[in-house]
């Protein structure tokens, strides 16, 4: 396609004219007689021809002008013409103007050739693009005389297409508008559980306080009246304690035991607390799943769940009705659940009564804390809010359905183990005599570390107590204690840190944590139960845990980071 092609059959001029524009970086043959550039303007093949003007002469003119007009439509074949000066020149003049030709005089220089021929490729190349669109011009009206003829046939697919394509886009667009709606919820109830963890830490300092104040007052007054007033300080501090409690599981603060849990065998040792607690005026059913999973979760906590939503169920139904507690196997995640749920198996307790129900406006706030639509003083609004805390916290979700008049349903999500089920025997430390000891309080809260500090003396023990974090760690490279009592969450470095920092520095010191809430993401398995005192604590949560981290068999180290 890219090749020259030189009819010059007298003397060297052929070769010549040939090595010439090969040198110049152009394919070339010489053709003596001219039937290779006949046959090449009938195909529409080689870039073009250098002819002398001898050669001419002796090509039949007839058959030359006959193949010129059978080219191809896109073909335009490019002559250069050769012609010597001063010769006869009306002749080629005479051809070439029936030609798309190109009429040198000889001698010539081999630039102007070379120039002539690279022009003429390049006019070979767009004939040869012109060709290409003109053949897809010529197929594209091919289809389009084919597409003519159906044409309505194919508006009216296009049409149900475009119908179905808008179904499927205002669908999308609702179910995107629920998905958003699903995350504006996670995230209130992300930043609802934040500021109630902050809240319960800050108010489990403050109980701490008047706990700590109230045992101590406890132990040195015989008045009576005072005494009375003091138990019922208690009372309600420890009431103030157990909201707090729920408010931390809300924020997913509290601490949980997960273990691998038949629920099925969970929800069949509950039967007989349950019918005590709803009374005999509801029935209770259960659908359980026949080959459940092992589900992942703290069976004190989950105990407590239920039970919650057993005794919701039953106001729910003052008049009597019927509660369902179902269990299922859940291999994949519920759309409406995605945004919540990570890509895994779960296992669900679902949990339905036929009582009033929830309208929309009530159901959308369910989660939240302190939210209740019972009478006041009848329900603190923690008991739905706890629940779902508990699951998230497990790895898991909650969900309410509820339809006004027809009843609700409360779905828990905890996720799948494959690990087996184990009954840990459940065992309490002895308690062992308070020997003299010198222990190390460390706090920065500083009526925390007076309270404490007070009730470590009143244990009979020698205390130093401390605010700065920094300075208990020099104190403990300087001076020997036989006990660390340290508060967990604190500016600057943390009580787990100090451990860390005690630990690589050679120190088997015992030691104590005392927290509001503990962060387990944090600190996962370095606050142990056995370590850990929770606020407010009371003078006996204290003496035992003193006692049992004195015990050189109960001492749990933590480990080093």
């Amino acid at each position: 396609m890219q090749r020259f092609l030189i009819v010059a059959p007298a003397g060297r001029d052929a070769e010549v004219i040939r090595q010439l524009l090969v040198g110049a970086g152009l394919d070339a043959v010489v053709d003596s007689n001219g039937e290779q550039l006949l046959r090449a303007l009938h195909e529409g093949l080689a870039a073009g021809a250098v002819i002398t003007d001898d050669a001419l002469r002796r090509i039949d003119r007839a058959r030359l002008i006959e193949s010129v007009t059978n080219q191809p439509p896109w073909s335009d074949f490019p002559f250069l013409l050769l012609v010597r000066r001063g010769g006869d020149r009306e002749g080629p003049r005479e051809i070439g103007a029936k030609l798309n030709a190109t009429i040198l005089e000889r001698p010539l220089h081999p630039a102007s050739l070379i120039s002539a021929a690279r022009a003429a490729v390049r006019a070979r190349d767009r004939q040869r693009l012109a060709a290409e669109h003109l053949a897809e011009r010529d197929k594209a009206e091919r289809q389009l005389r084919e597409l003519t003829g159906t044409l309505e046939q194919k508006v009216a697919e296009r049409t149900r297409a475009l119908a179905a394509a808008n179904d499927r886009l205002t669908a999308e667009i609702a179910e995107r508008e629920k998905a958003e709606a699903r995350l504006v919820q996670a995230q209130k109830m992300e930043a609802i559980g934040q500021l109630t963890g902050g809240v319960a830490h800050d108010f489990n300092n403050l109980l701490t306080v008047v706990v700590g104040s109230l045992d101590l007052v406890l132990r040195k007054t015989g008045d009576e009246a005072v005494l009375r007033l003091v138990r019922n300080a208690l009372q309600a501090a420890e009431r103030g304690a157990t909201l707090t409690s729920q408010l931390l599981a809300f924020s997913r603060r509290q601490r949980l035991s997960p273990v691998a849990l038949d629920i099925n065998l969970v929800i069949e040792g509950m039967r007989d607390l349950l019918v005590r607690s709803i009374g005999p005026q509801i029935e209770i059913e259960t659908k359980l799943e026949p080959d459940i999973w092992r589900a992942l979760a703290d069976p004190t906590q989950l105990e407590v769940m239920l039970l919650n939503l057993a005794i919701n169920a039953r106001d729910a139904m003052p008049q009597g009705g019927q509660i369902v507690i179902a269990t299922m196997n859940v291999a994949s995640v519920p759309d409406t659940l995605a945004a919540e749920l990570d890509e895994r198996e779960y296992v669900c307790i679902r949990v339905t009564d036929n009582g009033r129900g929830m309208p929309p406006d009530v159901l959308a706030h369910a989660f939240e804390p302190f939210f209740t639509t019972k009478p006041h003083g009848k329900g603190t609004g923690l008991g739905l809010a706890q629940l779902y805390g508990f699951a998230r916290q497990s790895g898991g979700t909650a969900k309410i359905q509820s339809d006004l008049g027809k009843g609700t349903a409360v779905s828990i999500y905890l996720p799948r183990t494959h690990e087996r089920v184990t009954q840990e025997a459940l065992s309490r430390s002895k308690t062992h005599p308070a020997r003299r000891a010198r222990i190390l309080v460390v706090d920065d809260d500083d009526d925390v570390r007076t309270v404490t500090c007070e009730t470590v003396k009143e244990l009979g023990y020698e205390v130093v107590a401390l605010g700065d974090p920094a300075e208990a760690l020099a104190r403990l490279n300087d001076e020997p204690f036989d006990l660390l009592i340290t508060d967990v969450a604190m500016p600057g470095i943390s009580g787990v840190d100090v451990a860390r920092q005690i630990r690589s520095a050679g120190n088997a010191i015992p030691i104590v944590f005392c927290s509001g809430y503990a962060d387990v993401q944090a600190f996962g398995e370095e606050l142990s139960e056995e370590i850990l005192l929770r606020k407010p604590f009371r003078l006996t949560d204290i003496a035992s845990r003193i006692e049992a981290a004195l015990d050189p068999s109960s001492v749990r180290e933590v480990a080093s980071a």
